[in-house]
This record gives structure tokens, C-alpha cells and sequence, in this order.
């Protein structure tokens, strides 16, 4: 009767809400990025591309606030992953043909399954390693593998949001939108270390700075969003060769850190010489 009366007092207190926090907002940034997708539907591109970007703020959000309570879970990290390849894998994808690869007939219907598909494979790949045997170093941490999926709809749609700001076609032109969807969905596959800014700090002199910096990206998305956000997308391209360098320079240093060891085994081995004969 005890056990039973145990079991049942636990269901009724079922889980925290702190529990739920993280997944309501995945929920959201899921219903962000299927609401994209209406909207596209409807022909209003504009606020298409607002509500894959506020999918990528309620995305950004949710494993913070996970690891801040103290509350991650597998479902969460299932039901992130699934919301990542709706909202940054699908959505842009069809945003974008509807706004443009349509011209091109089946060839931009190709082009445009290429994308979620590249994405698909890219969180495959992340959740796989995720469950590795073998822990990679910590400092890898600070880099993801490949354009994180937030990212690439960030720069798969530049184009459109150039479009927005300047009156020419070129920029909606299927060649380039459907050049820049191949180079994107290469680079989320791809395996390029970039920077994850998840675990860097700044140093004491350049807070102020810093905060300067952030005044001006902050003025310039209020008077010129789009421009702005396609200029944070280019920055962000130009800073991979180097996490590239940084990361192949880690790398490196651990190398030599893991032959130290058996160079003085060996050295070791040398100077002690024979064995003393009876």
C-alpha cells in the first residue's frame, strides 16, 4: 500500500515548470517557422522571413534556458533538432522557391529539395556525435561542425532580404538564389570548424568596445534591417577561415601535447640501458 500510495503521490506532482520552459520554446519556434510558411504561401515574403528570424531568437533560447535550469533532456534535444529542420531546413527552402526558384521550373525544385536535405543530414551528424563513445576534447565546444542551421537559412536568404531594400531583380533571379542555396547547404555539410560563440569570453578592455559595437549593429537593424542582417551574414561568413586556423591550430598543440608522453617513454626507455647482467 505504501509503494502505491508513493507511486500515485508522484503522479500527481508530475514534472516542473522549469521542466516545460525549454520545450514551450521550441514549441514556438516551431509554430514561428510553420506561420513562415503560410505566410509564404500567401505571397508575403517579408513577414515569411521575420518568422524564420524569430524562430532562430526562440531557438537560441531554448537550450540557454535548458542548461540554465539544469533541465536538458534527450526529448528536448529530439524535439530541437526536429524543430530545426522545419524552421531552418524547410521553411527557407520553400520561402524561397515560392519568392524565386519556381521560375526555374523542376531544376529549382531540385536546388530547393537540396537544401532541407542538406540540413537533415547536417543534425543527423549532430545528434550522432552527440551519443559518441568517445568525448571529443573540451575546447571543441567552442566551434560547431559545418553552418549551424540557424545560420545557413540566415544566409540562404540573403538574397531575398537584399531584395527588400534595393528595387532590382537581380537579386531574386533563380541563378542567384539557387547559386547561393547550393553554396550554403555545401557549407552546413561541410566540415568547417565554426566559431559556436557559445563559450567565448571578452576580455576586461574590450567590454566597452564591445558594447559600442553592439550600439551600432542595434542602430543599424533599427534604420536598415534588412541590409543589416545580410551584413551579419557576411561577417559571420568571413570569420570562418579563421575558426579554421584557430581550430587546426588547437589541434595541433594536442597532438604534440599526446606525443610529449611516449617521446619521454622512450628517452626513458634509452637511458636506462640493459639490464645488469648476474
Amino acid at each position: 500500500m505504501d509503494s502505491d500510495h508513493g507511486t500515485h503521490r508522484r503522479r500527481l506532482m508530475g514534472f516542473s515548470i522549469n521542466r516545460l520552459i525549454p520545450n514551450v520554446l521550441t514549441l514556438a519556434a516551431l509554430c514561428s517557422g510553420l506561420t513562415a510558411i503560410r505566410f509564404a504561401l500567401r505571397g508575403e515574403m517579408r513577414l515569411a522571413v521575420i518568422a524564420i528570424i524569430v524562430a532562430a531568437i526562440f531557438d537560441a533560447l531554448d537550450g540557454r534556458v535548458a542548461r540554465r535550469l539544469g533541465v536538458t533532456s534527450r526529448f528536448g534535444a529530439e524535439l530541437d533538432s526536429l524543430s530545426d529542420f522545419l524552421c531552418f531546413g524547410v521553411a527557407p527552402a520553400l520561402v524561397l522557391y515560392l519568392a524565386s526558384l519556381s521560375d526555374a521550373g523542376s531544376l529549382g525544385w531540385v536546388v530547393t529539395l537540396m537544401f532541407p536535405i542538406c540540413s537533415a543530414l547536417r543534425l543527423a551528424r549532430f545528434n550522432t556525435a552527440l551519443v559518441a563513445d568517445s568525448p571529443p576534447p573540451a575546447w571543441t565546444g567552442s566551434y560547431f561542425t559545418g553552418v549551424p542551421a540557424p545560420a545557413g537559412a540566415l544566409l540562404a536568404l540573403i538574397p531575398l532580404m537584399v531584395s527588400f531594400e534595393i528595387e532590382a531583380a537581380w537579386p531574386r533571379h533563380a541563378l542567384v538564389v539557387g547559386a547561393v542555396l547550393i553554396v550554403v547547404g555545401g557549407l552546413m555539410v561541410s566540415s568547417l570548424p565554426t566559431y559556436s560563440f557559445k563559450k567565448g569570453r571578452i576580455p576586461r578592455h574590450l567590454v566597452l568596445p564591445s558594447l559600442l559595437g553592439a550600439a551600432l549593429v542595434m542602430g543599424m537593424l533599427a534604420s536598415s534591417p534588412w541590409i543589416a542582417l545580410s551584413l551579419i551574414g557576411l561577417v559571420y561568413v568571413s570569420l570562418i577561415p579563421f575558426s579554421w586556423t584557430a581550430y587546426r591550430r588547437q589541434t595541433s598543440k594536442d597532438r604534440q601535447a599526446e606525443a610529449r608522453p611516449a617521446e619521454v617513454v622512450s628517452l626513458r626507455a634509452v637511458d636506462s640501458g640493459p639490464p645488469p647482467r648476474d
